[in-house]
């Protein structure tokens, strides 16, 4: 599994009232969600974002409530991944259960510009900036996760087994 795209690029304590603010939450479409994403912190991300596009942030990315809107809202725009130096614990456990993949790497945060174009494999965790012709070392994730995120998420990745077990019917 392998993404690449633009990055856009934050600094540290991006929340999730800022990821997709509360005034939105009246709803759970992801659609409705990617149109309101990052906008209180960049108002032309949504009129820039294209499918594969990656996000790069810094220290405690996704902080705040534990909203599931937050990663679903980003990855319905059509970001493929998010590097962080870090990422607050719920956020990191709602991107991997809505099939989002994220990587913390901070020698990529601090290497990475608006605007570069980026490679990740999510096996190796390999990051290629080429742009800068770099390569930085995240973590890959295991086999599972990479399954999980495949099947976009926990829930349809549950589904698929039991359905393949015969443990729930169609």
């Amino acid at each position: 599994m392998k993404a690449m795209g633009t990055v856009f690029k934050y600094g540290n304590n991006v929340d999730t009232d800022v990821i997709i603010p509360a005034r939105y939450l009246n709803t759970s479409d992801p659609s409705e969600l990617a149109k309101h994403c990052m906008e209180d912190i960049d108002k032309e991300f949504c009129n820039n974002v294209k499918h594969g596009d990656i996000i790069v942030a810094d220290k405690n990315f996704g902080c705040g409530s534990s909203r599931e809107h937050a990663p679903i809202a980003i990855k319905a725009t059509g970001v493929s991944c998010v590097i962080a130096s870090t990422f607050a614990r719920i956020f990191y456990r709602n991107a991997i259960n809505t099939g989002l993949p994220i990587l913390e790497c901070e020698e990529a945060v601090k290497n990475i510009s608006k605007g570069d174009q980026v490679e990740v494999n999510f096996e190796t965790g390999v990051i290629y900036n080429h742009t800068k012709n770099q390569s930085y070392q995240a973590e890959g994730f295991p086999a599972f996760m990479r399954k999980i995120i495949a099947e976009d998420g926990l829930i349809q990745y549950i589904k698929k087994n039991l359905k393949e077990s015969g443990d729930m019917e169609e």
